[in-house]
């Protein structure tokens, strides 16, 4: 059974292996490198920050990351959510972006997005069932590895919050 429960400093070691096997999947981040605590910390709201255990194991993470410093964007986030490969395809990645949107409405988020890879087809497919939709495709929007990548930008606004 799939447990999603806050997550806690202590488990970043764990959050941080998912991270980097997430880059080394090359379909999920534009990131190349695990990000240090203080950089990860920084970096994400406070709030909605979620693990996902199975077995007493973490085996995904989820967290908002603010779109904008500028108060008018109070209520807008941009989603991350990363699953262990050994993981994948259990449930894991749909517990834990149902929950992130029940928790970031219950905060009063009315908007959250997410820039997948179009190669990334799992979790496009995650974020639609969970009530995202396509907006678009932002074409060479950066540069992995020297190549130049497209990113399709999903939103999901709220029927509860900001209306």
């Amino acid at each position: 059974m799939i447990n999603i429960r806050e997550f806690h400093p202590q488990d970043y070691s764990q959050v941080q292996q998912i991270y980097q096997e997430g880059i080394d999947f090359g379909f999920a981040t534009f990131q190349t490198e695990v990000k240090s605590w203080d950089e990860w910390d920084n970096s994400m709201i406070s709030v909605c920050r979620l693990v996902a255990e199975l077995n007493g194991c973490i085996v995904g993470w989820a967290a908002l990351s603010p779109v904008s410093s500028r108060p008018v964007y109070r209520g807008v986030a941009e989603v991350s959510i990363y699953v262990a490969a050994e993981a994948r395809g259990q449930g894991v990645g749909h517990a834990l972006l149902k929950n992130l949107v029940s928790q970031s409405e219950a905060l009063g988020f009315w908007t959250l997005q997410s820039g997948i890879f179009p190669e990334n087809q799992a979790s496009i497919a995650l974020h639609r069932r969970n009530g995202f939709r396509i907006l678009g495709v932002r074409k060479k929007l950066g540069q992995l590895n020297g190549e130049w990548r497209d990113v399709v930008f999903m939103e999901r606004r709220s029927a509860v919050t900001g209306l």
